[in-house]
């Protein structure tokens, strides 16, 4: 590893083991922040209110949370925004106390699940009654106005919904385009899971031997995450030796061995939820890395300096970030990261960057603006090559450019 902190600040993972965390962030103003960008949405477009049941958008309407990993596939919490007002929160049976005091809920009902699990036989008869109280709500909330913003929904919801007149509009787009600016309190709060981040991945880099299997390295990203404070780990991308080529190979029980790379990508939702999306890539001791590892983490750190140099900068286009960005060689393209660069919040986001091969069939308009937080990633592994190089940097977007949030060194054998 690089510098080490000796004779200068320490690092800022060093101190993430801070308790009482949320005494360090003013909740009330990060809240009233978040229930504003997603009401101001919906108002610009006319919505009456929004049906959330993504968990990530019910936190950040409302700063409630539950269950979230469980509840991402299983939809048995929900909430109700009004373009203006309290929200009313639905949660799973027996959990209203778990919102007590929460100043943005007015509200909170048991949730009535009509999801196959609890519902069975029975899915189209809870459907209905499941419909008839937000049809209730829309009435009571929205006059006359029918358009509701539904961020996910399973097929036998929307039908009902829809044969009460509700007309369903897309949520998610609401919700995105809310979550993209973050505040100051936001930052803060991201600061921190990056310090728990980097902290882990301090661990890692100091537990890191032959004859250590990759899901033991990676073990230790995820106690380090749970035991400061933080929630989950989204992947479990973690590879090494001829592994790390192709990349987004997951974790298993293969042996690291001395000489090889060790290529990972953190996806960590760390405390108050933010993400750390950062990506290192290792050496394996004892030894020396081979010219060709020098040359692909060369590679890999030239596209991550000139993307953030280049195109992290407010008022760019992402179509114009595309073709701005650095070119990789032709027998990269085809391994290539799946974007350039991506939003990222309490979870990857809107907006991406395209690479300009994808161009075409996946970019679209917007542009960078302060306040946006952006991951700027590289994959280096050659087509038919034995490994590879995954980097990524975390940045915010200011005035005058970005800022970099991530802090972790990179690798000094590998960048020499």
């Amino acid at each position: 590893m690089s510098e080490t902190g000796e004779g200068r600040a320490a690092p800022r993972w060093a101190s993430a083991g801070v308790k009482d965390n949320e005494r360090q962030i003013d909740m009330p103003a990060l809240r009233a922040y978040r229930m504003g960008r997603v009401q101001a949405e919906l108002r610009r477009r006319d919505y009456g209110a929004a049906l959330l049941l993504d968990p990530m958008n019910i936190r950040y309407a409302t700063g409630s949370r539950n269950m979230s990993v469980w509840t991402s596939h299983t939809p048995a919490r929900y909430c109700f925004l009004p373009a203006d007002g309290k929200a009313i929160l639905f949660d799973f049976h027996n959990c209203e106390h778990l919102s007590a005091g929460l100043e943005t809920i007015a509200e909170v009902r048991p949730a009535r699940g009509f999801y196959f699990f609890g519902a069975g036989s029975r899915v189209e008869e809870k459907a209905k009654a499941w419909a008839e109280e937000i049809a209730e709500l829309v009435a009571r909330h929205c006059s006359t106005n029918r358009r509701l913003a539904v961020d996910r929904l399973d097929p036998p919801g929307t039908a009902a919904l829809l044969a009460r007149g509700i007309r369903i509009f897309d949520g998610q787009e609401v919700c995105e385009l809310a979550r993209s600016i973050k505040s100051e309190e936001e930052i803060a709060c991201m600061t921190h899971a990056i310090a728990v981040c980097e902290a882990g991945m301090a661990r890692m880099r100091e537990a890191l031997k032959p004859g250590l299997s990759e899901n033991e390295l990676w073990a230790t990203l995820h106690e380090t995450n749970i035991r400061l404070g933080g929630e989950w780990i989204e992947t479990r991308i973690l590879s090494s030796g001829e592994r790390t080529n192709p990349w987004f190979q997951e974790c298993g029980d293969r042996l690291i061995r001395a000489g090889d790379l060790v290529s990972f990508d953190t996806d960590l939702i760390g405390p108050f939820g933010y993400c750390a999306d950062i990506s290192r890539t290792y050496f394996c001791g004892p030894g020396k890395p081979s010219e060709e590892q020098r040359r692909l983490y060369g590679l890999a750190l030239e596209q991550i300096h000139y993307n953030i140099d280049k195109l992290m900068r407010p008022g760019l286009n992402f179509r114009e970030a595309s073709e701005l960005a650095w070119r990789i060689p032709n027998a990269f393209v085809k391994n290539r990261y799946s974007c350039v660069a991506h939003g990222v919040g309490l979870c990857d986001e809107w907006p991406k960057i395209t690479h300009i091969q994808d161009r075409e069939k996946s970019a679209y308009d917007g542009e960078l603006a302060p306040g946006m937080t952006i991951c700027v990633e590289s994959y280096m592994g050659e087509e038919g090559g034995r490994e590879g190089v995954k980097l990524e940097q975390q940045v915010l977007i200011t005035d005058k450019g970005a800022r970099l949030l991530s802090t972790f060194p990179f690798e000094e054998a590998l960048a020499t």
